[in-house]
């Protein structure tokens, strides 16, 4: 007899979720989304995701997915684990009291999240219920990774370091790469590029992250829809001083108003393909930028992993955009990296390989599949199953 496994990712304006059956592979039963509630910022906002939540659950029951006991297990996205958790856990009062503690690092999301448990708990309080944060796949990074170089107290008191996220696409990927060439994923060196409204890169060596371009927060690296991606702080200290800008305006400026936003008007790429095909000149800068940022952490962990089994496109981006997939691998022979271009220009949605007969390493796609990996690591910690692969 099959389980049930609910996933449930409460985010900061919407609430996803899948239900998955456990057999000899997860077997997705149904899927919902609730979007454009308030940001969780309120009591009014709490008692529209409670509503939500609740409403979600109730839908579930009274479909016959299960009965009023609930599912057999539910697994919870979490954003920000801070420096507590490096692997999914089940829940107690001592892990949500470390998902609280992380809360300052991330304040749009660990609260949504928390609430979601918390629902859940009160709702069906025998349901084993599982964490699966985004930031614990990179605890295994080195400290020359993760520190900052700035005073020892800010690490040591407030935490100041770079944490990652995208971790449970990473796990997916690097599960679904390992599958697909035979080989244990603890014997995977790979370049993972996550490219979506939020895009990051990803150095895997040995089936572990040794470095990311995200940091403390979601802000650093490659250009994004909204986010700026690296530039130098010293801006911040002029924008106060020269703009009068407080500490929200920074916040909104670099979060919402920045990246490709800021650069072309449009925080979509698809949008931006299309403008740059039609000749406007600030979409194609847009790009160009995104690829220049994209290839410079290619260069960066091509020379710090050494030995590479593929380079992994992921995300929507990553996924469906041949073009800048092209833009990216172009005149890369020299580090034998070779794209065959009319294979990259299918659009299929499998993991394919890309590279030319000509290149020295892979070159793939891969579909992200986060809500499949947090169901099944929810099952290798409930049930104790290790051998159903999430489906795509």
């Amino acid at each position: 007899m099959s389980k049930n496994i609910l996933v449930l990712n409460t985010g900061s304006s919407s609430i996803k979720y899948r239900l998955f059956g456990v057999e000899e592979t997860l077997i997705l039963k149904t899927t919902g989304l609730v979007e454009h509630l308030e940001a969780f910022d309120s009591e009014k906002s709490m008692a529209s995701y409670r509503a939500a939540l609740t409403q979600i659950m109730g839908s579930l029951e009274e479909e016959g997915y299960f009965g009023s006991e609930g599912p057999d297990a539910i697994g919870h996205r979490v954003v920000h684990g801070g420096s507590y958790f490096s692997q999914a856990v089940l829940i107690d009062d001592l892990v949500l009291e470390g998902i609280k503690a992380s809360t300052p690092l991330a304040p749009l999301h660990n609260p949504s999240n928390q609430l979601g448990i918390e629902l859940c708990r009160e709702h069906w309080p025998h349901v084993p219920q599982v964490a699966v944060f985004d930031t614990a796949f990179h605890q295994t990074m080195p400290v020359s990774s993760y520190r900052y170089a700035i005073p020892e107290a800010y690490y040591a008191d407030y935490k100041v370091r770079r944490y990652g996220f995208h971790g449970t696409s990473y796990m997916s990927v690097m599960r679904c790469v390992g599958r697909y060439l035979g080989v244990p994923a603890t014997e995977l060196n790979l370049i993972v590029f996550h490219l979506g409204n939020g895009a990051s890169a990803c150095a895997i060596k040995s089936g572990k992250s040794f470095n990311t371009s995200m940091g403390m927060t979601p802000l650093s690296g490659l250009i994004m829809g909204t986010r700026s991606g690296d530039f130098d702080p010293g801006v911040l200290v002029y924008l106060v001083e020269q703009c009068g800008l407080d500490l929200k305006d920074l916040d909104d400026v670099l979060n919402r108003e920045s990246g490709l936003k800021a650069l072309a008007g449009y925080s979509d790429m698809r949008e931006l393909l299309s403008m740059e095909a039609q000749g406007v000149s600030k979409a194609g800068f847009a790009i160009s930028l995104f690829i220049q940022r994209v290839r410079e952490y290619l260069g960066a962990y091509f020379v710090t992993l050494k030995h590479i089994d593929a380079v992994v496109f992921t995300g929507g981006i990553g996924e469906h955009a041949a073009s800048i997939r092209q833009r990216v691998m172009e005149d890369l022979d020299h580090i034998g990296l070779v794209l065959d271009i009319e294979t990259n220009n299918r659009d299929q949605a499998f993991v394919r390989e890309l590279q030319s007969p000509a290149s020295h390493y892979k070159i793939m796609v891969v579909p992200t599949d986060e809500e499949g990996e947090i169901a099944l690591q929810t099952a290798e910690l409930v049930f104790h199953v290790s051998s159903c692969p999430p489906v795509h």
